[in-house]
């Protein structure tokens, strides 16, 4: 009788761990498009610091994206328990948070599109590892702030997904894809930012084949960190006026859904559509947000 009732507890328990491990691998997916847009903007955030100093920041910004994480998971389990109406607010004030800070970095490539920063030039030249060391904690508190409103994103999306679940099972679920995905992102951003160093690494071998495998990959490096700056800007877009269509949804009854485009027979034309409608969304708020900021900051200067 007692081996009978322990094997049934066994059983229970691998049920369970499986349910736990289908919900988790459909809420990874479900968020498959905001960690693509989690990976750029981290990537791009994080780069262009010091090559010893590479790895200790993408490390900082993944111990803030866990810290993130940690206050995240309760307070979005809490919501959906006794506020529920609070989430989509808190989202779309992320969204335009989203929206802002990438029109910030439009607007300051435009209107710095002449000059160079030469800030971190300036503090190597003059030895100043205490200007190094403040322009390197005031990089790694940016990427935490925008890890925060993508990952409130990811749960939220994620909760979704198991929404009908038992509590418990719902606890486990957000807490197996805050940290993975955070392994996952932060892994391949710590890779990303490396690959001139192997690069370097390889070149030293006496290989032909292996030489020019490090040379092509000194090439990908800075043209790869290029790259991720300008999809790192266009995913705080496509993200943050995402995040407001949805919520227009759910707050406005237009007779049809922003988040929702069918103007096409194909599934990839809508996809494509959608997108472009998110981001002209999200770059015409981050613009306005940008005014309005632009204008507060003159009427507080002194005269």
């Amino acid at each position: 009788m007692a081996a009978g009732s322990l094997l049934a507890l066994f059983d229970d328990i691998a049920t369970l761990l499986d349910d736990i491990s289908v919900m988790s691998k459909v809420a990874v997916k479900k968020t498959a498009g905001v960690l693509g847009d989690d990976l750029a903007v981290n990537a791009e955030q994080v780069g262009n610091v010091r090559a010893e100093r590479e790895l200790p920041v993408v490390w900082a910004v993944a111990k803030g994206s866990l810290l993130n994480k940690v206050i995240i998971v309760p307070i979005v389990l809490l919501a959906s328990l006794f506020m529920p109406w609070l989430i989509t607010p808190v989202l779309m004030v992320g969204g335009l948070y989203l929206c802002f800070e990438g029109a910030e970095k439009v607007w300051h490539a435009i209107s710095h599109r002449n000059t160079k920063d030469h800030s971190q030039a300036k503090a190597l030249a003059g030895n100043s590892s205490a200007d190094l060391l403040a322009m390197e904690k005031e990089r790694v508190k940016g990427a935490i702030r925008t890890d925060f409103i993508l990952s409130l994103e990811i749960i939220v999306i994620a909760l979704s997904t198991v929404q009908e679940a038992p509590f418990a099972k719902q606890v486990l679920v957000l807490s197996i894809v805050a940290v993975s995905i955070t392994l996952a992102v932060y892994g391949l951003v710590a890779l990303i930012v490396k690959i001139d160093d192997l690069g370097l690494y390889l070149l030293k071998s006496s290989t032909a084949a292996i030489k020019s495998i490090g040379g092509f990959l000194l090439w990908l490096a800075p043209a790869l960190m290029k790259t991720l700056t300008v999809v790192g800007t266009l995913a705080m877009f496509l993200v943050g006026g995402g995040i407001l269509t949805h919520g227009v949804d759910h707050y406005i009854e237009l007779g049809f859904a922003l988040s929702h485009i069918h103007a096409f027979s194909g599934g990839l034309a809508n996809a494509l559509a959608q997108n472009l409608f998110n981001g002209v969304i999200g770059l015409v708020a981050g613009a306005i947000l940008v005014m309005v900021v632009a204008k507060m900051d003159k009427k507080t200067m002194p005269s």
